[in-house]
């Protein structure tokens, strides 16, 4: 590139942070940088995607609508208003959030036609990029996405990008009376953020997200009732209240981590709130919650039904165009990581192909005369001539899978530095004879799916188990040449394909195959930033059943040792399940990570196959 390339970027990056300060109205309050991967706002700090040194015009387009995007979330967002109302599950926050944007954009874009071009444009090339217009049924098109597009069509009163207009239609017959009711309330108070939140949750109780209390409660403050139902609802104010600020507190302390994984006590908390909404089923007006028995029955895991479930190879979930765009998109993030984790593949290849080399064993009696200590026999006349021989390295033959976490809280920066991560080392491994399984874990729908189906049909029995479709993914095969599964990789960037996490029986999958290799050594390395969730099954089991399970695989595969296990958690604490793991607070660390960890395992191989060798010539010796 020229150097007049390089100074029109520089230019272009100055103006738009520039102008990302004055529409925030914060001036140099707002730290702004750019770097690859998708933008994002945390607090004063401002991350956009780092552009291109050609600049096109379609690029600089977009780049304006994501800085303009975030100079109105810093500008007229309020992050304790906002976590206030927060619902508890993890598919209404991402809604919850996804309308919040809507509202921040709608407001800023009332008086500011650039901002609303810019805006326009940004979320024509993400329907496009996202692939809309490929979609040819509902559920292709994730929920936060479906329900914020509804929102901002009726909230700004523009039409949708043409991209996304076909598949949208097929979700504008789901919405009922109430719904409509609540996108309507919250077209009329954009300006008032309070007031907009309580309408967002009357829309998720409505679609069945939220809790159907949150929804009472806020009724009742809404009209001001009188007597016994003001009683009740002071009570629940203040458990509501008590409850906000609890959350408020711990988004404030790790807002990436509360929004990516739900802890056990709210996992407890959906199990009381399906009891409840069961219950609201029966005739007769409102019923008492039902409590979980912990019998021998709901502590043993179990799936509800099995027949949905799938183990599927990626490139049978996208069509050839869709996956070569994918990788596409993942070799434009893997440039710029390029050089930082190439060193620490490089470092790791080297470490492995010397221990493949031929090595020396010295101070021996017979042998090859080892000149370089010959000075030993001039010193010191009485020592014996030592010898060296030359031996084969005790390399073990290595297999090494990489099962990667693909629930929706690893979304964005996580998902995609994990699937370049292990693009490089599944390289680095292939080069050194070391074979490399790349694996994957969610769900294929959110809310339970069919099996949930399956079990209302059923009349609901309890203690169901596991009540969703398990999709655990083939990203490349142990046997398989990283020319051959490069591509696939790709699939992890898939917008809809993160969905929920059930780590057990993840983990075990994942154990069975590796187990069944023929190689001597077998290591598997798990990549999370959560703990094990899924709504549908928690809302109908004990809060820790999940959690629960995981354990217990972990335990046996641990207890066994036949299979060497490690994990690293992206601001999660995965030590407190895994014998030897590591927790990172950035996703950008995992790189380095990954390579250090496993260099550290081939080192005590190294050491245990010297210490061998040491002891076999000190017996020969003697």
């Amino acid at each position: 590139m020229t150097k007049q390339d390089l100074t029109r970027q520089e230019e272009f990056k100055r103006a738009t942070a520039g102008a990302l300060r004055a529409v925030a109205h914060a001036n140099a309050e707002v730290q702004v940088a750019f770097q690859p991967g998708p933008g994002g706002v945390s607090g004063k700090r401002v991350r956009l995607p780092l552009p291109t040194r050609t600049l096109p015009a379609a690029e600089m387009a977009k780049l304006r609508g994501a800085a303009d995007a975030a100079a109105l979330k810093i500008r007229h967002h309020n992050e304790s208003v906002h976590a206030s109302r927060m619902p508890q599950r993890r598919e209404a926050k991402e809604v919850f959030d996804a309308l919040e944007d809507v509202r921040v954009e709608a407001v800023g874009s009332k008086f500011m036609a650039g901002v609303a071009h810019n805006l326009a444009a940004r979320l024509a090339d993400s329907c496009e990029q996202e692939g809309y217009d490929r979609m040819t049924r509902k559920d292709q098109l994730p929920l936060p996405a479906a329900l914020s597009l509804l929102a901002r069509e009726r909230i700004t009163g523009r039409p949708v990008p043409d991209a996304a207009r076909r598949v949208l239609d097929l979700w504008r017959d789901s919405l009922d009376d109430k719904a409509q009711d609540a996108l309507a309330e919250m077209a009329t108070a954009t300006d008032d953020q309070d007031n907009f939140a309580r309408a967002a949750r009357k829309f998720l109780a409505a679609l069945d997200l939220a809790e159907a209390e949150v929804e009472t409660e806020a009724e009742q403050e809404e009209e001001g009732e009188e007597g016994d139902q003001s009683t009740t609802q002071q009570d629940q104010s203040g458990e509501g209240e008590a409850q906000a600020s609890e959350q408020e507190a711990m988004l404030g302390a790790q807002p990436e981590t509360m929004q990516g994984e739900a802890s056990e006590e709210e996992a407890q908390e959906s199990d009381e709130e399906g009891a409840a909404a069961e219950g609201d089923d029966k005739p007769g007006g409102p019923q008492q919650r039902k409590e979980v028995v912990h019998t021998d029955d709901t502590s043993r895991y179990h799936p509800f039904v099995t027949s949905f479930d799938e183990v599927v190879e990626a490139d049978d979930l996208c069509d050839p165009e869709e996956l070569a765009r994918l990788r596409q998109q993942l070799d434009q993030q893997l440039s710029h990581l390029q050089g930082v984790v190439s060193k620490l593949a490089n470092r790791l290849q080297r470490r492995l192909l010397a221990q493949q080399q031929r090595a020396w064993e010295f101070d021996l009696e017979e042998g090859m005369l080892d000149a370089a200590r010959l000075s030993r026999i001039i010193t010191n006349p009485m020592l014996s001539l030592t010898y060296k021989r030359e031996r084969e390295a005790d390399f073990r033959d290595t297999v090494v899978t990489l099962l990667i976490d693909n629930s929706g809280s690893m979304r964005g920066r996580p998902i995609t530095v994990a699937a370049m991560c292990s693009d490089i080392l599944a390289r680095t491994l292939e080069r050194c004879a070391v074979k490399t399984e790349i694996l994957g874990f969610t769900t294929r729908a959110w809310k339970g799916g069919q099996s949930r189906e399956k079990w209302v049909q059923d009349g609901k029995p309890r203690n169901p188990g596991r009540l969703n479709d398990l999709r655990h993914v083939v990203y490349k095969a142990a046997d398989a040449p990283w020319r051959r599964a490069r591509k696939n990789l790709g699939l992890m960037l898939r917008e809809g394909l993160l969905k929920e996490n059930i780590d057990g029986e993840a983990l075990e999958w994942a154990y069975k195959r590796i187990r069944n290799r023929p190689e001597h050594r077998r290591i598997l390395m798990v990549i999370s930033d959560g703990a094990p969730v899924d709504d549908s099954t928690l809302s109908v089991n004990p809060g820790n059943y999940l959690e629960r399970h995981l354990r217990k695989v972990i335990g046996d595969i641990e207890g066994r040792n036949d299979v060497e296990l490690i994990a690293i958690g992206i601001g999660h604490d995965v030590t407190r399940y895994y014998r030897r793991a590591v927790t990172i607070v950035d996703a950008e660390e995992l790189g380095g990570t990954m390579m250090k960890k496993l260099a550290e395992l081939f080192d005590e191989d190294a050491a245990e196959a010297w210490q061998r060798a040491a002891t076999l010539s000190s017996a020969a010796v003697g």
